[in-house]
């Protein structure tokens, strides 16, 4: 693999413009390679040169240049240096710009060379790249500082906590008490309080703020201060609960403007809910480590791969110097990340994990998932074995004439909308495989957007995995129908017939809801998460998982209406003599309305919560889109069970509604298309995708397929089609929308989350601090 292929793949999405642009680079040096192609090659010694060095010899000292393995008398060692010094073609320098932050700039010292122009403009842009890239670092190395202070406190806290829970008919407000106590806490800070003991190594500059991090507490103090810092115990005095509105309670507090308890209880639970936020938080301030320690590692080689090429193209040493400075920089020389690495791995181990380091570096280092020959081959299996059932299935109904019998019509009206439900959900799941597969191709960072936990996303052959062993019990158990309904001996016993497709949905339901660990459980957990999540709308937190979920409901209206329709057919009693009575029963009629618009009304609740939070008038227009939604789709089951010209009218108009405003919303807010001052004219300035024709195609899918749902008021009938086949078949169009939406609308979260450079998610912690009583006493 080409390095330029491999630096992109380790890159962090999101920071992927903070990187050094290798290939941007690698240009130059092709116009520097034909430049010199062109030209006679340069003499051993160009007289520019000797007389651009003289003006630089009281700065040898930047470059640092010897000869190594060359045999030097003391008489002639300043001979060798001057003679080392007038072979290198650049020299380095630390400079101020404009903005007063510090840089580095690259002088060529060949400038009157043929061709030299080329190099000069190499160097300027390689100096822009470094910079920006050290700028960069500094700014995200002093973000974990931060952090790491902040952590520091809340171990401080966690630990005083512990020992309070642990010790609770102590009277820690004595003084030999306190003692004990405070000496049994500095024992367990030991290692928390070393976070960032170390930090002001090689920072000379910042060594006072930097030592302040997470200080060693001396274990034979006792209710002593160290650094005006109270002692462990004395901590709680101003120390409150930290309350985050994620609750159904806490939201419903909120609303009635209940005053939030802050004060601490000491319990058992509390203190495992605070280990647990904690144990989170590092472990995810520890993966922001791992990406930072990388993003230094992989810049320093980019560069280090350039200057060789570089050196190879022209023939010159110039790699030496440059890379020598780059050690000496902040980027190369820095190692504060790796400090603290070292600090949060002994806390982590000591406090976490019970003192296991194998149990705790497991936890901090999470494998990625690597692809199972099984998955693939079990993958191939039942793809194979999907195609020869639906084979048979084709084959089964043509040889016995199932469509022109009399119980075909029957057939259809009952047992073909159980059926197709899991037809739904498994050409959903078939879509959403294709989305991994194209996000993942075009870097789109899915897994940190919808916030999985690292080394559990599920990749594209798991999904369809799962999707294809579905589709497999779907068809078996409609073979088996057919079977039972075609064989004289097995033929009465249509209880047992019709009892097929509901066993299969208990099936289903009990694999989702299974407790162990087995099929995905974490994956599955995660999905019954945001599903109850939706179904509370609007008592929790909306996430993006959360909204991206219920927008996927919102194109399973049919499903969720065959849902109802299990529920009628089985609750009735009529499946033992397959006898549909749901259709003029005025319950379900009822609930037909309500089920259509459930989706669009936990979207809109979703929107009200999120326009209360963040004061966001878009998300008021967007609930404002969901409610015509509704009102649409309610005009247009009111048509189909009237059809009369005034309901005609109504839904036309509300449909015709609808259908613009969502079109438009998708475009637009979506997926940020259509910006006609863009430089990439009616799409966006950043497009993943390097086709356009791919865009303002996807453009034309999705206003088609809007446009396809207003066939019921259209009356459209084919007669080679049963109405129930031509209901499935649109709603399998709008799934299929769904599917391409999904892809351009993570696209453009993933581009928002790259111009912010944002590509951690934030982890709530657990207790807050009286900052104002600090600076007092300090």
């Amino acid at each position: 693999m080409k390095f330029g292929k491999e630096l992109r793949s380790q890159m962090v999405p999101e920071w992927e413009e903070a990187y050094i642009d290798y290939e941007y680079l690698k240009t130059f040096l092709k116009d520097i390679q034909h430049s010199r192609q062109v030209h006679e090659p340069p003499p051993a010694n160009p007289p520019g040169l000797t007389r651009k060095l003289t003006l630089y010899r009281n700065f040898s000292g930047l470059t640092g240049i010897t000869i190594p393995n060359s045999p030097t008398t003391p008489s002639s060692s300043n001979d060798h240096a001057h003679q080392d010094l007038e072979r290198q073609p650049i020299l380095v320098n630390a400079v101020k710009r404009g903005n007063g932050e510090e840089g580095f700039e690259t002088t060529f010292l060949a400038d009157t060379e043929a061709g030299a122009e080329y190099e000069l403009v190499f160097f300027r842009r390689l100096d822009d790249e470094f910079n920006k890239v050290v700028k960069f670092y500094k700014a995200k190395v002093e973000e974990v500082l931060k952090e790491a202070d902040v952590l520091n406190k809340q171990m401080d806290a966690l630990i005083a906590f512990r020992i309070k829970v642990d010790n609770p008919k102590h009277s820690w407000f004595e003084t030999a008490t306190a003692v004990d106590m405070n000496h049994l806490a500095s024992a367990a800070a030991t290692s928390a309080s070393m976070l960032s003991t170390s930090l002001s190594t090689g920072r000379k500059s910042d060594s006072k703020r930097s030592g302040d991090h997470m200080e060693i507490i001396d274990e034979n103090r006792s209710n002593r201060r160290s650094n005006n810092r109270p002692a462990p115990l004395e901590i709680l005095d101003r120390v409150t609960v930290n309350n985050t509105v994620d609750t159904p309670l806490s939201t419903i507090k909120v609303v009635l403007k209940v005053p939030n308890q802050n004060e601490l209880k000491f319990s058992t639970d509390n203190l495992q809910k605070f280990e647990g936020q904690l144990r989170t938080a590092f472990i995810e301030f520890y993966y922001k480590l791992k990406l930072l320690r990388s993003y230094s590692f992989l810049n320093t080689l980019a560069i280090s791969k350039i200057m060789k090429k570089y050196d190879k193209i022209t023939i010159r040493t110039a790699s030496r110097a440059y890379m020598k400075m780059v050690d000496n920089s902040y980027l190369g020389s820095s190692d504060e990340v790796r400090k603290i690495m070292d600090r949060v791995e002994v806390t982590f181990i000591k406090h976490f994990a019970n003192s296991n380091r194998k149990k705790g570096l497991y936890a901090l280092k999470p494998k990625t998932r690597k692809q199972k020959h099984a998955v693939s081959a079990s993958l191939g299996f039942f793809v194979g074995f999907t195609a020869a059932l639906v084979l048979a299935l084709i084959l089964i109904i043509r040889s016995r004439a199932i469509i022109e019998k009399d119980g075909s019509k029957q057939y259809m009206e009952t047992l073909f909308p159980l059926y197709s439900l899991f037809a739904f959900i498994v050409l959903h799941m078939l879509m959403y495989a294709a989305n991994i597969y194209f996000w993942r191709r075009y870097r789109v960072n899915y897994s940190f957007i919808f916030g999985f936990k690292v080394g559990t996303a599920l990749g594209y052959r798991e999904i369809l995995l799962v999707s294809f062993g579905l589709s497999v019990l779907a068809v078996s158990s409609v073979l088996a129908n057919l079977d039972m309904e075609m064989d004289p001996k097995t033929g009465d016993y249509k209880a047992i017939t019709e009892l097929l497709p509901a066993g299969l949905l208990v099936l289903v339901i009990a694999i989702m809801i299974c407790p162990f660990n087995i099929l995905y459980r974490s994956s599955r957990y995660f999905l019954l998460t945001c599903i109850f999540h939706c179904v509370c709308a609007p008592l929790y937190k909306v996430v993006l998982a959360d909204f991206f979920l219920a927008d996927q409901f919102t194109s399973q209206v049919q499903a969720f209406r065959s849902f109802e329709f299990y529920i009628c057919y089985y609750s009735s009693g009529k499946y033992k003599v397959r006898e549909n009575t749901c259709k003029s029963n005025d319950v379900y009629n009822t609930f037909n309305f309500i089920v259509a618009g459930i989706p669009y009304w936990w979207r809109l609740l979703q929107c009200l919560r999120r326009l209360f939070e963040e004061k966001d008038p878009n998300q008021g227009w967007n609930g404002i889109k969901y409610f015509a939604t509704i009102v649409a789709v309610t005009t247009r089951t009111a048509y189909t069970r009237n059809h009369t010209i005034e309901w005609k009218v109504i839904a036309w108009i509300a449909s015709g509604v609808a259908a613009a405003y969502s079109t438009y919303w998708d475009l637009v807010h979506d997926w940020g298309l259509l910006n006609r001052k863009s430089k990439n004219r009616w799409l966006r300035d950043k497009l993943l995708i390097p086709y356009s024709s791919v865009y303002f195609g996807a453009m034309a899918l999705n206003v088609l397929l809007r446009l396809a749902w207003l066939q019921t008021l259209l009356d459209l009938e084919f007669s080679f089609l049963h109405h129930e086949s031509l209901v499935t078949i649109m709603a399998s169009l709008e799934i299929i929308r769904r599917g391409v939406w999904n892809f351009f609308r993570l696209e453009n979260e993933h581009l928002n989350n790259v111009g912010k450079f944002r590509a951690f998610k934030s982890v709530p912690l657990p207790f807050n601090y009286d900052e104002v009583e600090e600076e007092d006493e300090d």
